[in-house]
């Protein structure tokens, strides 16, 4: 079951209503918010790494009112709660919790809207629950995050040796602010965000304590990531999603900024595949968070998309959830 926060007031942006959203999970909670009709077509919407369901603010209102959207905050980040002490945060543990999410919602068929790793975590649940999924939208991400197999085990070890030493002081990141300096800080950590982006991310990326505010996000987040699949995985893996897909790249975006010397290589081979498998791929201008900063670049491409791969399909008979 979910939970609507009824403490909440309704927003109306664009004629879509927005509310909360907590769903309990083994650990806490997972939260959320929801935009458009009870009985739209459902999207999940995945955001990046260190971000939270804020980064879709300004792009939803932009999409077909017909669909309704959850965008929920993974664990470690915005409002959701932390891992249990002493956990990993891995990819295969946002898939799972992906499915806790759809269980909850009692959704049997879905499409999904991710955003860099939000992007990489769609890919992978589409590939392991491929019936699930409708349409996919991976916005300045490629599904998947390959890894040099001969650099796997000095990654695991890193991430571990992280693991271990953040445990031995976990106060030590815990770091206050002003407002004034969180907002610093984030702009420097990412430069490509506006500053009115920025204010966004931190709704729900500060939490008020004496003194100050400090960052919502685990620490652990910024931990190597332990749990790795090489290119012929992720291939693999690629092949298993029956999900029309529709990537959109940012000319500024993640290959030039983020990805890492041997992640680089293997781009143009995951893209080859999207197109082998006749899936949409596309290039606008702007920087890793352009779906934030000018939605207006990004939503019609994805609204066109939903239109075509979603919306001028029927209803399915498993897709008729029970109202809760």
């Amino acid at each position: 079951m979910f939970r609507v926060l009824k403490n909440v007031r309704n927003l109306s942006t664009a004629a879509m209503t927005q509310t909360e959203l907590s769903l309990p999970v083994p650990w806490g909670e997972i939260r959320g918010k929801i935009w458009g009709p009870d009985d739209g077509r459902p999207v999940l919407c995945l955001h990046g790494w260190a971000d939270n369901c804020g980064t879709f603010n300004t792009l939803i209102p932009l999409l077909p009112k017909e669909c309704q959207y959850v965008a929920v905050d993974l664990a470690g980040h915005g409002q959701s709660s932390h891992r249990p002490p002493g956990v990993f945060y891995a990819f295969s543990s946002y898939v799972a919790d992906i499915r806790r999410v759809v269980d909850a919602l009692r959704w049997s068929r879905f499409s999904i809207l991710g955003h860099s790793m939000g992007g990489n975590i769609a890919g992978m649940f589409s590939a392991l629950f491929p019936e699930m999924v409708e349409a996919v939208v991976l916005l300045d991400s490629y599904g998947f995050l390959p890894t040099d197999p001969k650099e796997l085990s000095t990654v695991m070890r890193k991430g571990m040796e992280d693991m271990l030493q953040f445990e031995k002081n976990p106060e030590k990141s815990e770091r206050v602010y002003t407002y004034e300096k969180a907002v610093e800080r984030l702009l420097a950590a990412n430069p490509m965000l506006s500053e009115a982006s920025v204010c966004t991310l931190l709704e729900r990326g500060l939490v008020q304590v004496e003194g100050g505010f400090v960052f919502s996000r685990d620490f652990r987040i910024n931990l190597k990531n332990i749990a790795r699949i090489s290119l012929e995985q992720s291939l693999e893996l690629q092949s298993k999603i029956q999900a029309s897909v529709l990537v959109v790249l940012a000319d500024e975006g993640f290959e030039k900024i983020f990805a890492e010397a041997d992640q680089k290589k293997y781009t143009s081979v995951l893209l080859q595949g999207f197109r082998y498998q006749n899936h949409s791929v596309v290039t606008v201008h702007g920087g890793h968070h352009v779906h934030l900063n000018n939605p207006e670049v990004v939503a019609p491409l994805v609204s066109e998309f939903l239109h075509n791969k979603v919306l001028s399909s029927p209803v399915r008979a498993d897709e008729l959830s029970p109202k809760l």
